[in-house]
């Protein structure tokens, strides 16, 4: 129905309940973004915190389970662009949590984090309505970048005096990290 917001998901004709407040979801995607953990390993987070009866789903329902979970998860979200490529990374939720939750914080109209529930489609409503401010100067800054465009000079000293907050950090395994330290540490 228009306007619902679920709170349950249909996996092969049953319905599982889900959690649906946006921190639990957060915690989903930053599973997706650890370079820790294997494929496998993040279809398990999803499943195991997305799902309130996970355990007793049926294992031959775990694959329809996780596209009904990606399905929820990017609700309303344009994954691909019209060249079929994905968009340029642009963001990262612990990253920039410092800056994305004040300009949510904006356009809701109250701190959601003392919310005791914001559902995840609400959330990213809230979220897809930032217009302005740092967090949006930040976004369009890196997706300039990333398309190869010219920075024009307040955005070149902006992004130089802002760096902390501008360049996305990759993330790297603990056994990629240990390898950099390694190489660092030779290169003096």
């Amino acid at each position: 129905m228009i306007g619902t917001l679920p709170r349950s998901l249909e996996v092969n004709g049953k319905f599982y309940r889900i959690r649906s407040d946006f921190r639990d979801v957060l915690k989903i995607v930053i599973a997706f973004n650890d370079p820790n953990l294997e494929d496998n390993e993040k279809v398990y987070v999803c499943l195991f915190i997305l799902y309130k009866d996970f355990d007793a789903m049926p294992k031959d329902e775990y694959e329809a389970a996780f596209e009904a979970a990606l399905a929820f998860i990017d609700h309303s979200d344009q994954s691909e662009a019209a060249d079929g490529k994905p968009p340029p990374r642009v963001m990262d939720w612990e990253q920039d949590e410092s800056i994305m939750f004040p300009a949510v914080n904006k356009v809701a109209g109250f701190e959601v984090r003392t919310a005791r529930y914001v559902h995840w489609w609400t959330f990213l409503g809230y979220y897809m309505e930032i217009s302005d401010g740092v967090f949006a100067q930040v976004l369009n800054l890196r997706l300039k970048r990333a398309k190869g465009k010219k920075l024009e000079k307040w955005e070149r000293e902006y992004w130089n005096s802002n760096r902390a907050i501008c360049a996305l950090r990759t993330k790297l395994s603990d056994e990629e990290q240990a390898d950099k330290d390694r190489l660092d540490a030779l290169l003096g």
